[in-house]
């Protein structure tokens, strides 16, 4: 029987074009219908970028390419784009129609990259997953036909061995625009990881250094994943192809506890993996971050004190698993609001249930926190509807649940997308400093009911 999802948190395969969008200079090309990349820019708002969304080029497939299929319209595409555009790096994305036509996208792009332009093809057909696992397709799509090749070139016998920089890791994190604060959260990542003594390969956006970069993703001594499950086949592969290790923190760092726990971790890893690190060094640099927090903290206890009865004291969160348990562990330790009932609404693959399920636990050994991995929000709107606690409540997630937060007379603050009564350019969530920001947009929120 089939089961309508209402207000779906994510897209289907072809959102992984976003990905692509976030390369500095790489440009998607869709082999799909016309609505593919408008349905895409729909859901994520001003993201278009260099050449993102409704402006991507299409192959615009129709009726006609059902019938005959669309693979010279495809190289027709490609041949153009090279002409109009400056490209460092194109990847042809398919759609559910070309998916089911069964086009030879593979073999048409192998001819280009024979002739040696930087090309990658991915299969994203909108029927068999969503984007996010179709990003890690795409990031593997690259590193396969794309990284590889320099790769094999530095390595090839006779010349001087292929040399691994012990202290460059690549970090693989927030998804691009599904993660509405992805570059300041990519950024942020950099920096912490920088004041260890590490060098970062953060691949996306702006601080990243574009098609160069992703190059050099072999060199590293190993690579960093922050998620719960979204990303693991991304450092499996590079395990597998180049033979790095790969350190895994498995929810998103908020706020001192955790961004300190994930700092630790990530220097125990290095050494561990040969890395030049100076210890005392980079627990110098942890100890002035921490430092640095705590006083705004102290600097807001007047605040928290005057408004004792006037804030939040419990939250409901709509998003994936790695912000459902890092906002509950930081807003429980850190804010001190309760997490009540939680959904986790990115379609979590079974398998990874347990592990997901077993985090959160370990946020308190006081008090359970309820959760539901549901990707139907419109169930998880219903459950917090029918909700009933004490106090003043809290929502966290996309901007659909702004009228869910007006019925309950809760504040609301939109964090997930799709998020269009919100602007997201450079902040950031993660770390320290994310921990802080977050604090000042939920009491920011709080204060406007007061005006």
């Amino acid at each position: 029987m089939s089961h309508v999802i209402e207000q779906e948190r994510y897209t289907c395969a072809i959102g992984a074009l976003q990905s692509v969008v976030a390369i500095k200079k790489a440009v998607p090309i869709l082999h799909s219908g016309p609505g593919c990349g408008s349905m895409i820019n729909g859901f994520f708002e001003r993201s278009t970028g260099y050449a993102g969304g409704s402006t991507s080029p299409c192959t615009n497939f129709s009726e006609n390419e059902v019938v005959f299929g669309g693979i010279k319209n495809l190289e027709k595409i490609i041949t153009n784009t090279y002409k109009v555009l400056d490209t460092d790096l194109q990847v042809v994305l398919t759609g559910c129609t070309s998916g089911i036509v069964g086009d030879d996208v593979d073999s048409l792009v192998g001819d280009f990259q024979r002739e040696g332009k930087p090309i990658v093809s991915v299969e994203t057909a909108g029927f068999k997953h969503n984007n996010f696992v179709a990003h890690s397709d795409v990031v593997n799509a690259i590193v396969d036909q794309y990284v590889k090749p320099f790769y094999a070139q530095d390595s090839i016998e006779g010349v001087e061995p292929y040399r691994v920089e012990k202290n460059t890791v690549n970090l693989f994190a927030s998804i691009p625009y599904q993660d509405p604060f992805w570059k300041g959260n990519l950024a942020e990542y950099k920096r912490l990881l920088e004041g260890l003594g590490l060098k970062v390969n953060i691949l996306f956006g702006p601080k990243s250094g574009g098609v160069k970069e992703w190059q050099r993703i072999p060199k590293a001594g190993f690579n960093i994943l922050v998620s719960p499950w979204y990303g693991l086949p991304i450092v499996k592969h590079l395990k597998k192809e180049f033979g790095q290790p790969y350190f895994r923190f498995p929810h998103v760092p908020i706020g001192a506890n955790e961004t300190e726990k994930f700092l630790e971790g990530v220097i125990k890893f290095a050494l561990k993996n040969g890395a030049d690190i100076n210890e005392k060094k980079a627990r110098k640099f942890i100890k002035a971050e921490r430092d640095e927090y705590y006083e705004e903290i102290d600097n807001l206890a007047t605040f928290l004190l005057e408004f004792r009865y006037g804030l939040p004291n419990h939250v409901h969160i709509l998003h994936d698993a790695g912000y459902v348990v890092g906002f509950s562990k930081f807003l429980l330790h850190e804010v001190g609001i309760v997490p009540k009932e939680q959904f986790i609404v990115d379609n979590t693959p079974d398998k990874y249930k347990a592990d997901i399920l077993a985090d959160l636990a370990e946020t308190s050994d006081k008090r359970e926190i309820p959760v539901l991995f549901e990707p139907d929000a419109g169930i998880a709107q219903e459950a917090i509807r029918n909700a009933n606690h004490s106090g003043r409540g809290l929502i966290l997630g996309s901007g659909w649940d702004k009228e869910l937060a007006r019925e309950k007379d809760f504040d609301f603050l939109t964090v997930s997308a799709p998020s269009p009564y919100r602007l997201v350019m450079t902040t950031n969530y993660v770390g320290f400093t994310g921990g802080l920001r977050l604090i000042e947009d939920i009491y920011d929120v709080v204060l406007s009911t007061y005006a």
